[in-house]
């Protein structure tokens, strides 16, 4: 199987005030913009407020923007939710949907998650599905299931290669200095690959990122890992030279 092209995306999460954003997102695109060919793609996902002013900052280089979360309404009586429009308007080419942080934080469930997916999709934009088992669901030996349940609910119908990649983060390594050894990560994402046929067409082209405390000392050893097609980077991301290290570590 060909392998995809990694995609390395930072979650900057509820982090930075503008200066912040700009300076940070400024020295990643120049980077890239001197780099030449690379053999990944770069996606950064700031806070809503800064969405604008970093997508202005950016316009010029491959550096894409994505937004953190989006409603599955596209305008309405819907106060403090953002609409997939909005983040189109934005200069997003992504979402992240799902993550464990909303899932736990938010109580959205897999048909919660499935309809933002569907709302992203019709915007044109690419939804990042996250999914991902807690320490005690691993400890009962149900991460299997867990992330299967997890997918079959959240993946709508009609998702294609194109329109959406798939995030795995084991929740028990997010944010906690754990991190999932190459030998699980290997078999959880070899699960995900085989879950995805017959729910995505030409799902092999679909990527599976790894997210759960990824740095420049793992990376290496974690991007070459059988189905790993980049990683969803969180406190990492937040420097550019961290963020940069895991980018270059793909090879």
């Amino acid at each position: 199987m060909t392998a995809n092209r990694k995609l390395i995306a930072g979650n900057w999460k509820m982090n930075g005030l503008k200066a912040d954003g700009l300076d940070l997102a400024s020295d990643l695109a120049g980077r890239l913009k001197g780099a030449g060919p690379v053999v990944f793609d770069m996606l950064v996902c700031p806070p809503f407020p800064l969405l604008f002013p970093v997508g202005e900052a950016i316009a010029d280089s491959p550096l894409a923007l994505g937004g953190q979360d989006c409603a599955p309404k596209t305008s309405g009586a819907h106060t403090g939710d953002v609409a997939p429009t909005m983040l189109k308007d934005a200069g997003c080419r992504f979402v992240i949907l799902g993550h464990s942080e909303r899932r736990a934080d938010h109580g959205e469930s897999d048909s919660v998650v499935n309809a933002k997916a569907v709302a992203a999709h019709k915007e044109g934009l690419v939804a990042i599905i996250c999914v991902g088992e807690t320490e005690a669901q691993r400890d009962a030996g149900q991460a299997n299931a867990v992330v299967s349940g997890q997918l079959a609910g959240s993946i709508p119908a009609g998702a294609t290669a194109e329109n959406t990649v798939i995030a795995y983060e084991p929740v028990w390594a997010i944010g906690t200095g754990k991190t999932a050894t190459p030998d699980d990560v290997k078999a959880m994402h070899a699960h995900i690959r085989a879950e995805l046929d017959g729910k995505i067409a030409e799902s092999a082209k679909v990527r599976i990122l790894y997210g759960g405390s990824v740095k420049p000392n793992n990376a290496t050893e974690l991007m070459a890992v059988e189905n790993v097609d980049g990683a969803l980077v969180g406190g990492a991301a937040l420097k550019a030279d961290d963020f940069w290290a895991i980018a270059t570590a793909c090879r």
